[in-house]
């Protein structure tokens, strides 16, 4: 959306408040032997402190309040009192929101205590490819470069970048123009970033798959080759100069 007005402003920077305390505290509470389920119920009691509702279950009717993902689920991972977390799980945490009218989307995967599975590397370039993308942000940017510094900076470290998810814009509904902030360079993408929109920038770094498949539950998003896959996400608001980050709680 563009920023219209102080108001919008305000509404922005609330709503990716409240997404990203939420997921810091999930982030925090998330250990070894509880399920997947519990820790989406506790994320949902911080949302309603701000106020705030589930942008998944709001715009989509998703069957939890946020996106939970384990192992080889990439995304969109649903809430399960049968999925209990285990040291060393990688775990993807993705929270949306809407208060008062306006949304903020933030995610983050992390290794569960011990790395067991060797995934370390694999998060840590997501988060590093993450904030190197977002400082290469600006108004006349083409979105494509941005996509290709991502897929060129995951591929020095040794992996891919899925081609069938990406970021997109956001304001006053979880998805808005621009539709699509690719992680590769798109040559037909011809957009470029606007100053004084709101996007949300996302990195799906893989270990050797390029695309996900939906799983039998209509939600979930693997790759069908075994290939694990970090996520990060941050709301951003494009300026002329560096982008100010709208959901700056979980550390990244």
């Amino acid at each position: 959306m563009s920023i219209r007005s102080k108001e919008d402003l305000k509404g922005m920077r609330a709503a990716s408040q409240a997404v990203a305390v939420a997921l810091r505290e999930m982030c925090a509470y998330a250990r070894p032997g509880i399920s997947t389920l519990e820790l989406d119920e506790y994320g949902n009691g911080i949302l309603e402190k701000f106020g705030a509702r589930s942008a998944p279950q709001k715009e989509y009717n998703f069957p939890g309040y946020n996106c939970i993902s384990v192992n080889l689920e990439c995304a969109h991972g649903i809430p399960s009192a049968k999925v209990i977390l285990q040291e060393g799980d990688l775990g993807n945490i993705d929270v949306s929101a809407e208060l008062n009218g306006y949304f903020g989307d933030n995610g983050y995967s992390f290794v569960l205590g011990q790395d067991h599975q060797q995934l370390s590397p694999l998060v840590e370039a997501s988060k590093e490819i993450l904030r190197a993308a977002i400082g290469r942000i600006k108004g006349g940017v083409k979105i494509a470069a941005v996509g290709g510094f991502i897929e060129s900076e995951a591929k020095k470290r040794g992996f891919t970048t899925i081609k069938n998810l990406v970021g997109h814009g956001i304001g006053k509904s979880l998805h808005e123009a621009p539709k699509e902030l690719p992680n590769f360079y798109d040559r037909f993408n011809r957009q470029r970033f606007k100053t004084n929109t709101v996007v949300a920038l996302e990195t799906f770094i893989s270990t050797k798959a390029r695309y996900v498949e939906t799983m039998r539950d209509g939600w979930t998003l693997k790759a069908t080759d075994g290939s694990f896959i970090a996520q990060h996400e941050h709301t951003l608001l494009v300026t002329d100069g560096a982008p100010e980050i709208l959901t700056v709680e979980n550390g990244i």
